[in-house]
């Protein structure tokens, strides 16, 4: 199973950047899926999540500015970020719990991270 992130790029403060994680592999369910993030110096933290049937959950610091979504189908998963600040700028990484058969046929459910997409806003 892999996730690719991408997406990332330079934004002026107050533009807006589009994330997306997609999930590729022997997949048969993706459950809680989410966005983290990780800034110079500090611990990665969560930014937002979303459960299999669509409940999101936001950071205090993103809320009312990042939607998160997913398409269930395409194994896909997005981040509307609008009204960027520069304290959004940190590399983003993308996050979900996959369930799948293995090559010897034994299903299992494991925790799976994208390889991260830096998103830098300039004030």
């Amino acid at each position: 199973v892999q996730l690719q992130a991408s997406g990332g790029g330079l934004v002026q403060a107050g533009g807006s950047l589009r994330l997306s994680c997609a999930a590729s592999g022997s997949i048969h369910v993706i459950d809680d899926m989410g966005w983290y993030r990780q800034a110079p110096g500090k611990q990665r933290e969560l930014v937002a999540s979303v459960t299999r049937s669509s409940i999101t959950n936001y950071s205090d610091a993103v809320k009312g500015r990042f939607t998160i979504s997913r398409d269930n189908a395409n194994n896909t998963m997005y981040l509307q970020m609008n009204r960027l600040k520069s304290e959004d700028t940190a590399v983003y990484y993308c996050n979900a719990a996959v369930g799948g058969w293995d090559s010897r046929g034994i299903y299992f459910m494991d925790n799976y991270w994208g390889q991260g997409t830096q998103v830098t806003v300039s004030s």
